[in-house]
């Protein structure tokens, strides 16, 4: 059986803590490799070898950190097919999800190679009698980013790319579920050019994630995942002086107008909800109809495609629509949260419970499902499922829809779908929520914008990538400077006298 290693300081290095997690294939529920789980001295050498190395690296200028983004767009695109793949097989994607959730990571390091303009500090001239001022943009030191399974090539990327690109050195501590591809990354970005010591991979669970919040030499943390691990990681990182950055949970709405192209929404609706499984922070899990009719042209709609969507293995091919879930947990998890629906009253319209995919019967495959006329006091409504269900709750109102999605204590991403520009205008303005999208189900931004939800979907005043993670990854220094009258003037040859 195949054991991982952690990346530290140029080099895959064996775990010394004796404590491994199982990587398993969601396929066939096999367990495929080992990974080493990090104690808190080997954090500490990570650490040591990052604060070693990023002195130097900062001091680079910002045009040569750049090139090496530029090397790595490409080393990423060389290796793009050998990546997905690696992902699929640990995490359960399809490839082309797989090849996805590289690009979405590719495209911010794109952006980062403009770290030199995005670098610039202000100049004010004469700001008072001979003084000028001027303010810089420092690297941090030493970052920490902590992702998670669902996008183990993206969100890395999101993280590690500004990072470096501002002169910081950077430790990834990804999930222990698929951290080959975070181990491949750090792998392409030293062939890139980048030195031993900026970028490691050190694989780990609780023990790691404390080591890193208690680190004085750690100067910033970002971290993607749960609602509760991520307040507690930004208490803790907060309460020891660190700059903070912590996404968490979702539970997205998409709001279907009686004026809507129904086959548009309902296209919308399958693809946002069950892609990936329904493992992404930004899935639809919740359909909003205004009105019975419009709900019922919906569903009618929607009960034909999902029946048709295919679930398989990567290996299956292309037109696989979505694979397992990552593990036997998370099924279970998601099983349970089904069985609630039920029990609560919810009309369980498609039925998933019974999938079963022949030769893979021990594979953490989930059937979907579809749920109607449910309501918000019902867990499938309140919690996050994070699997191949949508749960369709009616409301007769524009506003009651909208009440809906503003009550919710998730704030990620949300969507509505219509014609009428002034009701579209509307919902965007009004919305608490950090992501919307107008007729597109699956907000996300592009890369030179910034992502970030709001309540209790984050932690943290500064978006990822974009503009704010180059706030994030420096320090502003503001300089006040003046200079008194030198030999501009000529010698002076007389003995000064006092007037």
């Amino acid at each position: 059986m195949q054991e991982l290693t952690h990346y530290l300081n140029g080099a895959h290095v064996k775990g010394t803590s004796g404590r491994f997690a199982d990587v398993m294939n969601p396929a066939t529920g096999e367990v495929q490799a080992r990974v080493p789980l990090a104690n808190g001295a080997e954090m500490a050498q990570a650490v040591a070898y990052a604060q070693a190395a990023q002195p130097a690296w900062a001091a680079t200028n910002p045009q040569r950190r750049a090139r090496v983004l530029m090397k790595f767009v490409a080393l990423l695109n060389r290796d793009m097919d050998k990546l997905a793949e690696a992902l699929s097989r640990e995490h359960g994607k399809t490839l082309p999800d797989a090849a996805g959730d590289v690009q979405r990571g590719l495209e911010v390091v794109e952006y980062c190679i403009g770290a030199p303009e995005l670098l610039k500090g202000e100049f004010t001239d004469s700001a008072g009698p001979g003084i000028d001022m001027y303010s810089m943009r420092q690297a941090l030191g030493v970052t920490a980013g902590i992702t998670p399974f669902n996008f183990p090539a993206m969100i890395p990327m999101w993280m590690f790319a500004p990072a470096i690109a501002c002169g910081n050195a950077f430790i990834l501590k990804p999930s222990e579920r698929d951290p080959s591809v975070p181990l491949m990354l750090a792998e392409l970005m030293e062939e890139a050019g980048l030195p031993k010591g900026i970028l490691q991979v050190v694989n780990g669970d609780k023990e790691a994630v404390d080591a890193i919040l208690h680190d004085e030499v750690i100067q910033s943390v970002g971290f993607v995942g749960s609602t509760p691990i991520a307040e507690y990681i930004y208490a803790t990182g907060c309460a020891n002086g660190k700059r903070v950055q912590c996404f968490g949970g979702a539970k997205n709405h998409m709001i279907i107008m009686p004026d809507a192209d129904m086959d548009q929404a309902a296209d919308a609706l399958v693809g946002a909800g069950f892609g990936a499984a329904g493992e992404r922070c930004m899935a639809i899990s919740v359909a909003v109809p205004v009105g019975d009719e419009t709900a019922d042209r919906l569903i009618e709609k929607l009960v034909p495609r999902i029946e048709k969507l295919k679930v398989g293995p990567y290996t299956a091919g292309k037109d696989v629509d979505y694979g397992p879930v990552v593990t036997a947990a998370a099924k279970a998890n998601i099983e349970r949260l089904v069985q609630t629906g039920i029990d609560q009253g919810a009309e369980l319209v498609v039925d998933g419970r019974d999938f079963k995919l022949q030769g893979y019967e021990d594979g953490f495959f989930v059937g979907p499902h579809l749920f109607d006329r449910a309501t918000k006091d019902m867990d499938i409504y309140k919690y996050e499922i994070f699997g191949p269900v949508l749960t369709c709750v009616r409301a007769q109102t524009y506003e009651e829809a909208l009440g809906l999605a503003m009550d919710h204590e998730y704030g990620n991403g949300t969507a509505i779908f219509t014609r009428d520009g002034d009701a579209a205008r509307d919902f965007a303005n009004r919305i608490n929520i950090g992501m919307v999208g107008v007729n597109v189900p699956i907000p996300v931004p592009l890369a030179y914008h910034t992502f970030g939800g709001w309540k209790k979907s984050v932690f943290g005043d500064l978006n990822q990538h974009g503009p704010d993670a180059f706030k994030f990854y420096t320090r502003t220094k503001t300089v006040t400077a003046r200079w008194p009258s030198g030999i501009k003037e000529g010698g002076e040859f007389s003995i000064p006298v006092m007037e």
